[in-house]
């Protein structure tokens, strides 16, 4: 029997039309983003089809529209392979961890999107500083960026970080590597601010209040926490803390794969989003393959990775496990 992990992954792999597929075809996920308009009191489903007003990229709208995809990647999946799945760990890569607590049973789909609006929201308004990929690992980033009063705000995998500062400490920082390291490529992001860096402590310490009056549940799957690389407390106890720490604080995604290491994890299923050309939903690849894959490698464990991000990977994945 398989050993498996569902992943899902954050911001940056939200596109135009996402979603469009699954809400023609299947009845489940159209009652979802119908429940989803009613929840957050705007249509998501014609910010995620159409974007005529550009919103889809800006933090606020973001992480709703991908939280309802990843859901409804999910619900379809369960209804093509009738649940016979049974993950035995969940992880998602910063917004994706809301996603897997929403899978998990910890948050209710609605809770789930209330607080994703918020934290996107405050993200969004605190948003100051830009966002540096850097091909070191975390004690050589880390260095660096301490340097030019800059912190380390995910860690993807051995040789690759990102750090996070002010707009004109990170672009001191990029220069100073250029020089030192003429060839190695470093990669400025696409985002609004600083994540999950110093620069989001008014963010986060706001975020709390909202966190204070969600209801926190005990999880049927254990979920892998991006701050302390361990799985959230069963009971839920304790998950208000990390994902408030989680805003503002470093997300180690290389340590959360290290621990789905002692879980046996040889089959991965990435729930939502894409990326790369292409307009259309099936022309779209997971986010996280190319990372995930690269850590197990660096592992030395042999996994099988499976997509469910659009209606046809959905359809090939539950055909393939159905009976895992």
């Amino acid at each position: 029997m398989a050993e498996i992990m569902y992943i899902f992954p954050g911001q940056g792999s939200q596109y135009k039309g996402i979603g469009k597929d699954l809400y023609s075809e299947f009845d489940v996920a159209k009652d979802l983003y119908d429940q989803a308009n009613e929840f957050l009191g705007y249509d998501i489903v014609k910010l995620s089809f159409d974007d005529k007003d550009h919103k889809i990229s800006l933090t606020e709208f973001t992480q709703p529209v991908l939280l309802t995809h990843q859901i409804a990647c999910l619900a379809v999946f369960n209804q093509l392979t009738e649940n016979h799945l049974k993950p035995k760990l969940m992880a998602g890569h910063s917004l994706g961890e809301y996603a897997a607590l929403v899978t998990s049973g910890c948050i209710s789909f609605e809770d789930g999107l209330k607080l994703v609006s918020r934290r996107g929201q405050l993200m969004g308004a605190h948003g100051e500083g830009s966002m540096l990929a850097l091909p070191f690992n975390y004690e050589e980033s880390a260095s660096l960026a301490e340097e030019y009063d800059c912190q380390v705000a995910t860690i993807n995998l051995d040789q690759q970080t990102v750090v996070g500062g002010t707009e004109s400490n990170i672009a001191s920082l990029q220069e100073s590597i250029s020089k030192l390291y003429p060839k190695k490529r470093t990669v400025m992001l696409d985002t609004e601010g600083a994540f999950h860096t110093d620069l989001m402590t008014l963010a986060a310490e706001e975020f709390k209040k909202t966190l204070s009056v969600t209801n926190f549940s005990p999880m049927k799957t254990p979920v892998l926490s991006n701050y302390s690389s361990k799985v959230h407390n069963e009971s839920g106890s304790e998950t208000a803390d990390l994902l408030f720490h989680q805003l503002y604080k470093t997300v180690d995604w290389l340590g959360c794969m290290r621990t789905s290491v002692n879980y046996a994890i040889d089959t991965i299923i990435e729930f939502g989003g894409g990326i790369g050309g292409g307009e259309q939903p099936s022309e779209k690849r997971p986010n996280l393959e190319a990372i995930t894959k690269k850590n197990y490698r660096g592992f030395k464990r042999e996994m099988s990775y499976y997509a469910a991000i659009n209606s046809s990977t959905i359809n090939e994945t539950a055909n393939s496990l159905g009976n895992a």
